[in-house]
C-alpha cells in the first residue's frame, strides 16, 4: 500500500528544513560507518576465533556487502511503497535482527551464523543507503553535491575511526597478545573453551548495538525529515528522457554503477586489510588495531579538503579525475616501493603508510561519481539509485579476491588487484560518465562541462 504521507518537492524547503534534513542524514551516515567499518577489526578477530584462512576471514566483508546486491532493488519498491521515512525504520530493524544473531552465533562458535547475521546487518543497510545517498544527492544545488556527500562522509568515516577502537577495547583485553602465542599450543579442549570465551565477547557490544538500532528507527520515523518528491521531472529532463522505458537505456548509469563497485572494492580493501597487512609485519593485533584509524583519518582530510575547494576553486569532476590518477599512483607505490621506517610510534614497512593514504583519493571519489551518474535520470532517479547502490557489492567481492591472492602470493603483492579497479575509475572520471548511448557506430557525448 503506497505511503498518504504528504511529499515536498526539494524547491519548496526552507533553509531551516533542509538544514535539519541534512542534520538528521548526517546521523544515518555516522551509523552506517559505525557498523561498516567494525569490519575492519571482525576480521583478524574472527580469523583467529573461528580458526579462518585468508580466503574465509573476509566472508566477513562478503556476507556484509552481497546484500547491496541482492537486496538493492527491493528497497527502492520498499521505500516506493512506504516511503521513505517508514523505509528507512524498517533498515534499522532489519539491521537490529543481524546485530541479535550475533548472540546464538557466538554461544556456538559458528562461523555460518555470523555471516548470517553479518548479511542482516548489510540487508538493513542496503535500505538506508538506498534511501540517504539520492536524497543528500538532490538535497540542494546539484554543483554542491559533492561538498554536501563530503560532509557525510566526514559523518561515516568518523564514526569508522571510533568503531574499531571502541569494538577493541570491548573485546580485547592487554593478555591477549600472549594468549593468541598460546593458542596453538593448546590441547584440543583448552584451545575450544579458550576460543569459545574469545568469540563469546561479542554478545554485550552486539545487543547493545541492536537495541540502540531499533531506537534509532523509531527516531527516524518520528523525526522531521521531510518526504522528498523523486518522481518529479523538469522540462528539459523530461523532453531528453522521451521513449525510454528501461533504467539500462542510461550508458553513464551503469558505467557509473560498475565505479562504484570497482571504488568501494578498492576503499574496503585499503581499510579492512591493513591490520593483516600489518601482522605480515610482524605487528600484533592489539598494535595494529590503529591503522584503519590512519586511513579513515587522511580520508576525512580528503572531505575537508573537498568541502573547502568544491566548488569554489575545483569541479566536483576536475576532483573525481585527480583522485582517480592518484589511486593508480598509490597503488603503483605500494607494491613497488619498501624500506623500514619508523612513524608514529610503529615500526613498519613504508608500503603500509601508501595504503593509509589511499584515504586520500578514495573520499572523493563517491562524491564524485553520485551526481555524474544520476544527472538526468528524472522518473528513474529512485531505481537508478538503487542500481548504483547495487554497486556496493563490489565491498563483498574484491576483498575475496585480495585474500585468495594472499594465499597464493603474499599480503602485498595482492595489492595489484587495485590497479585495474583504479584504471577504470580514470576512464569512467574523464569520458565514462559523458557515454549517453551503447550504439559503438556513433557514441554520444554529453558536454564537458
Amino acid at each position: 500500500m503506497a505511503s498518504t504521507t504528504t511529499k515536498v518537492t526539494v524547491d519548496s524547503l526552507s533553509k531551516r528544513d533542509t538544514v535539519i534534513s541534512i542534520g538528521i542524514i548526517g546521523v544515518l551516515f555516522f551509523m552506517f560507518g559505525f557498523v561498516s567499518w567494525v569490519n575492519a577489526i571482525l576480521i583478524p578477530y574472527f580469523k583467529i576465533a573461528c580458526e579462518l584462512t585468508n580466503f574465509q576471514s573476509y566472508l566477513v566483508a562478503f556476507a556484509f556487502y552481497i546484500s547491496y546486491l541482492v537486496m538493492s532493488v527491493p528497497s527502492s519498491y520498499l521505500l516506493k511503497a512506504v516511503g521513505f521515512k517508514k523505509g528507512m525504520m524498517v533498515g534499522f530493524w532489519i539491521m537490529a535482527l543481524g546485530a541479535f544473531i550475533f548472540i546464538p552465533a557466538a554461544y556456538t562458535r559458528t562461523y555460518e551464523v555470523f555471516l548470517i547475521g553479518l548479511f542482516s546487518l548489510g540487508t538493513g543497510l542496503a535500505v538506508l543507503q538506498t534511501a540517504a545517498n539520492p536524497y543528500i544527492t538532490i538535497l540542494g544545488p546539484k554543483e554542491r553535491a559533492a561538498q554536501r556527500i563530503s560532509i557525510m562522509g566526514i559523518c561515516n568515516k568518523g564514526a569508522g575511526i571510533l568503531a574499531p577502537l571502541i569494538f577493541a577495547a570491548v573485546i580485547l583485553k592487554a593478555s591477549d597478545s600472549t594468549l593468541f602465542e598460546q593458542i596453538p599450543l593448546m590441547n584440543a579442549t583448552e584451545r575450544a573453551a579458550a576460543l569459545d570465551e574469545l568469540i563469546r565477547r561479542v554478545i554485550t557490544p552486539y545487543t547493545i548495538l541492536g537495541i540502540g538500532l531499533i531506537c534509532l528507527g523509531l527516531f527516524v520515523r518520528f523525526s522531521p525529515l521531510p518526504e522528498i518528491d523523486t518522481e518529479q521531472e523538469t522540462e528539459d529532463i523530461a523532453l531528453a528522457n522521451t521513449g525510454k522505458t528501461s533504467i539500462l537505456q542510461f550508458p553513464h548509469l551503469i558505467l557509473g554503477a560498475i565505479a562504484i563497485f570497482l571504488h568501494v572494492g578498492t576503499q574496503v580493501i585499503a581499510i579492512d586489510t591493513i591490520i593483516n597487512y600489518a601482522g605480515s609485519m610482524g605487528i600484533d593485533i592489539l598494535e595494529a588495531k590503529t591503522f584503519p584509524s590512519y586511513t579513515l583519518a587522511i580520508t576525512i582530510c580528503g572531505y575537508l579538503l573537498g568541502i573547502t575547494l568544491i566548488p569554489k576553486y575545483i569541479s566536483q569532476k576536475q576532483a573525481l579525475q585527480l583522485c582517480t590518477l592518484l589511486g593508480v599512483i598509490l597503488t603503483l607505490l605500494i607494491v613497488s616501493v619498501n624500506g623500514n621506517v619508523h612513524f608514529l610510534n610503529h615500526y613498519t614497512d613504508i608500503s603500509i603508510w601508501f595504503v593509509v593514504l589511499l584515504g586520500l583519493p578514495n573520499s572523493l571519489i563517491w562524491a564524485g561519481i553520485w551526481p555524474l551518474a544520476i544527472d538526468g535520470l528524472g522518473k528513474f532517479t529512485k531505481l537508478g539509485s538503487s542500481v548504483l547502490i547495487m554497486g556496493l557489492c563490489g565491498n563483498a567481492l574484491l576483498p575475496l579476491a585480495y585474500g585468495y591472492f594472499v594465499d597464493i602470493f603474499n599480503d602485498r603483492l595482492a595489492y595489484w588487484v587495485l590497479f585495474p579497479c583504479y584504471s577504470y575509475l580514470v576512464f569512467y572520471a574523464f569520458i565514462g560518465h559523458r557515454i549517453r548511448t551503447w550504439k559503438t557506430n556513433k557514441i554520444k557525448l554529453a558536454p564537458n562541462t
